[in-house]
């Protein structure tokens, strides 16, 4: 086994967990869409590895095929009829019963499915646990308007939740 191959090993056992949570968020918890999603990405991270550059990080790179890869299919597949799944967003739903709670959820889902192709990606980078300057770089954004739109987004999320 050379070192490519190596490589690809241990970059695919550290990152198919997170690539497979973005592509969940983004085909509205579809799993077997996700995982061809999954697929598809770490086919192009396999025949591009040799060409990374290291000019950022390569867990940056490896969201940022992510993120394109998903766009250009939700682009071409305009059946995103479903609710996004995604985690708990503590900044903008209340801890409250399990009932409302659901409810809630299920309201920012239906909130951030309207949201712009951009917006969607660095909301759920975001509730990926990725740092602003990670998502600055994988969105093609500078870092000062990341945060901007991020604490946007948060503003246009809690409003739509409450049905403002």
């Amino acid at each position: 086994m050379n070192k490519i191959d190596n490589r690809y090993k241990q970059l695919y056992k550290a990152h198919y967990p997170k690539v497979m949570r973005l592509c969940l968020g983004y085909v509205a918890g579809d799993e077997d869409l996700a995982k061809d999603l999954s697929q598809e990405i770490f086919i192009k991270i396999w025949e591009n590895l040799e060409n990374f550059r290291s000019e950022s990080n390569i867990s940056t790179w490896i969201y940022r095929i992510s993120v394109n890869t998903c766009l250009s299919k939700l682009r071409t597949k305009k059946k995103n009829s479903r609710t996004i799944g995604l985690v708990d967003v503590p900044d903008i739903i209340e801890e409250h019963s399990n009932a409302d709670r659901e409810n809630q959820l299920a309201r920012l889902y239906a909130c951030i499915k309207m949201l712009s192709e951009t917006n969607r990606a660095i909301i759920l980078l975001v509730l990926e646990g990725l740092p602003q300057h990670e998502i600055s770089d994988i969105i093609g954004i500078k870092h000062d308007a990341i945060r901007t739109r991020i604490h946007r987004i948060k503003n246009q999320l809690t409003k739509c939740v409450s049905n403002e």
